[in-house]
Order: structure tokens, then C-alpha cells, then sequence
């Protein structure tokens, strides 16, 4: 074959180019297709054999490129195969050195960086908060051993205080009225049952009624005692729990012990004579001086 023959002959490498520009594809196109790293494919179209792997690789890559363009697979690695046989490249052994095949495929080291760092947060913020669980899951103990020595102190309690809102309950139908100074906060009857609150807010206020035996009053949960007599009719009673208490507290003072009951009397003694005197008790007789005796007379 002379040298004007040998111009004619069309490469493999050309061939692949061709088509691939006929289809208007890149090579980054083809490398994604067939997962050959761009430089091989470079290599391939150029006819540089030193730039290439082992003749079976290179085969093996020219097939897959020609699949991809449209070219007959087997007619292409046939004659890259006399092409590289007829080559006189020293048979050198270089170390295949493999890149990623598809660089779209491959996660980029940004984001690789960025879940590590978003790892390292995630963990950092479970170690925060374990130990704030665990400072929380302390802090109750500390205040019940600092609370003990506390509930051993004597403490004496407090006086109990007439608190509590007042309730008016009917033991049967009765009238009342209920005033706040000059205000009217309740008149009318109440049915046997029917309670009535006195307003928290009340300043004084006051009760009339003309049964107060038929009213059962409270101060919160103590039972106050009756404001007046059965049968009579009271008016101006105070309704404040102070008030309504002291009554009580006046009522259960102990009363004074009452005199003992004279005793039957006893019938009155009988006057006696009085008793002569026993000659044994009788003073002895005194003598008168003798100037004064008068001799006796003789009896005629």
C-alpha cells in the first residue's frame, strides 16, 4: 500500500468522531452513556495508543462507543484490533489507574462536607440535650433533700380565721331581705332548700327576716349559730363571716357554774327553857363582909 493509499484509509478514531458529531453529542455525552472516562474516548478518536489500556480494554471501549453513535460494534473492534496489532508501540505495562465512570453520578465533595457537618450538628445537639434531661432529672431530688430538714421544724399552726363566703339555706319557706348599705342584693322568699350567697364584694351587708329559726347560715364549711329567737323578727344582722363567728364563739364560752340549789331547809328548833345550872357548876357562894351580915332573928 503506498502513502496515498494509507491517506484514504479511514481510522476508527474518525469514524467514532464523525458519528458522534453527526449526532451531535460530546464526548461528555458519550462518557455518560458508556461510563468510559472522557480521556479513553479522547484517546480513541486521536488514534493515541500509548494513552490507552490493554488492546482488550481499548476493544472493549471502542465497541461500547460505536453502540452508542450507531456503528457496528464487531466491525469496529476488528479493525481497531489490526490497528493496533499493525502499530509498533513498545509493550509497556502501565498501572490502570480508573476514574469515576460517570461523573454526574458521583456525589460532589461539597455536599459529602456538608452531611458530614450536618451529622456532627445533629449529634452535638442530642449530647446537649441528654444532659439537659439529666441536669432536669436532678434538680427535683436536690429540692426534696433541701425541703426535708424543713418538714421536721415545728411549725406552729395558725388560728383558724372565719373565712369562707356566707350561705343563707332554707330550712322552709321563709322571707328575707339582704342589703349592702343603700344597695338590695336580695328580697324575696326563699323556698325550702333554696340557698343564697352573700356576694364576696359585699362591704356590710345586713339580714331582716322574721324567721330566723327557719334559716341555716354558713361560713365556708362552719355552721354559724341562729341569729335571733324563734318566732321573732331580727334585723340588721351582720352578714360578715367575723361577725357571724364571734356569735359563736361568744355562744360556746363556757358559762359561769349557777349556785347550788339551797337544801331542804330544816325545821326550826324549839325553844327550850333554859337549864338550870348543876349545883356542881354553880359559883360558890361568896360570903359578905362581915360588917354587913345581919345576925338572925330569933323566932318568937
Amino acid at each position: 500500500m503506498d502513502e496515498t493509499e494509507a491517506d484514504d484509509v479511514v481510522t476508527v478514531g474518525q469514524r467514532l468522531r464523525e458519528a458522534r458529531e453527526a449526532k451531535g453529542m460530546s464526548v461528555e455525552d458519550i462518557a455518560a452513556s458508556t461510563r468510559i472516562p472522557t480521556r479513553h474516548l479522547t484517546s480513541l478518536e486521536n488514534s493515541d495508543w500509548d494513552k490507552l489500556p490493554a488492546a482488550t480494554y481499548s476493544i472493549g471501549f471502542a465497541k461500547n462507543y460505536a453502540g452508542a453513535v450507531g456503528l457496528d460494534r464487531t466491525e469496529i473492534g476488528e479493525q481497531l484490533r489490526g490497528e493496533m496489532g499493525g502499530s509498533a508501540r513498545p509493550q509497556t505495562i502501565y498501572p490502570e489507574v480508573y476514574e469515576a465512570a460517570d461523573p454526574a453520578r458521583t456525589m460532589p465533595k461539597g455536599l459529602v462536607f456538608g452531611a458530614l457537618a450536618l451529622l456532627a450538628i445533629v449529634v452535638l445537639g442530642l449530647m446537649w440535650m441528654n444532659n439537659r434531661s439529666l441536669q432536669s432529672d436532678e434538680t427535683p431530688v436536690v429540692a426534696d433533700n433541701a425541703a426535708v430538714p424543713e418538714a421536721n421544724l415545728t411549725v406552729p399552726a395558725p388560728p383558724p380565721a372565719a373565712g369562707g363566703l356566707v350561705t343563707l339555706t332554707a330550712n322552709e319557706a321563709v322571707w328575707i331581705s339582704v342589703k349592702d348599705g343603700g344597695a338590695v342584693l336580695k328580697q324575696g322568699e326563699l323556698a325550702a332548700g333554696e340557698s343564697y350567697q352573700v356576694p364576696a364584694n359585699a362591704v356590710a351587708p345586713v339580714l331582716t327576716t322574721g324567721k330566723p329559726e327557719a334559716l341555716r347560715i354558713s361560713v365556708g364549711t362552719a355552721a354559724a349559730p341562729a341569729v335571733g329567737p324563734a318566732g321573732e323578727t331580727v334585723s340588721g344582722v351582720s352578714l360578715k363571716g367575723e361577725d357571724l363567728m364571734k356569735a359563736s364563739s361568744s355562744s360556746a364560752a363556757p358559762a359561769a357554774p349557777a349556785p347550788a340549789a339551797p337544801s331542804r331547809a330544816a325545821p326550826a328548833p324549839r325553844r327550850q327553857a333554859p337549864a338550870q345550872p348543876s349545883p356542881a357548876t354553880q359559883p360558890p357562894a361568896t360570903n359578905p363582909p362581915e360588917g354587913n351580915v345581919a345576925s338572925p332573928q330569933p323566932a318568937e
